[in-house]
């Protein structure tokens, strides 16, 4: 069923995992902003920061409406890891990721029909096993990680997760408890 809110996300998986609890949003229109962190930020301020961001970039030119926005970190102590550019980078953040334990911090913000903001962080631990050489260019040479900060569990990086302590749908890149309560809230039902 169709519900009446915007998507601020061209993510095939967040609007799946809409799906899932029967959230089906009227419109999708990705947000256009920079995502480059300030200097001296946080792992959870930026992600809530581009969380805001990208709702307020959608909701500017959609008044009266609700907005959906999430952002999804890996964070390595303090780093922020950012969506690599090539294989050699791929193979840099799997050998940072192998034999140990991660955050994933997904920023969720929802902009309602009267530009009220409410935002919610979630937070989620993962362990990886320690990979083998041969695991880690399978999986760099699978591209699976293409488009992502660091890569996508819901593929083959799935295997090598010995334990997630959180929301899987928010390793994935939305929260459905937080995303689903924030929608309530904004008359979004």
């Amino acid at each position: 069923m169709i519900k009446d809110f915007i998507l601020a996300s061209q993510s095939p998986q967040r609007k799946n995992l809409l799906l899932q609890i029967g959230y089906e949003p009227r419109d999708i229109m990705p947000a256009d902003i920079d995502e480059t962190p300030a200097k001296g930020e946080r792992p959870s301020q930026y992600v809530k920061r581009m969380a805001r961001e990208k709702a307020l970039n959608v909701a500017k030119n959609n008044p009266k409406r609700v907005v959906l926005a999430s952002d999804t970190v890996i964070v390595v102590g303090r780093r922020i890891i950012q969506k690599a550019k090539s294989d050699d980078e791929q193979r840099e953040v799997m050998t940072m990721l192998s034999g140990r334990t991660h955050r994933v911090l997904t920023g969720v913000c929802v902009i309602d029909s009267a530009g009220k903001t409410a935002l919610r962080l979630n937070v989620n631990k993962i362990k990886m096993k320690r990979l083998s050489q041969k695991e880690i260019d399978e999986y760099v040479a699978s591209h699976e990680w293409q488009g992502c900060a660091g890569y996508r569990i819901e593929g083959l990086m799935g295997g090598f997760v010995e334990q997630l302590i959180g929301s899987y749908s928010g390793v994935v890149g939305l929260p459905l408890y937080e995303a689903r309560n924030l929608l309530i809230g904004a008359g979004v039902k």
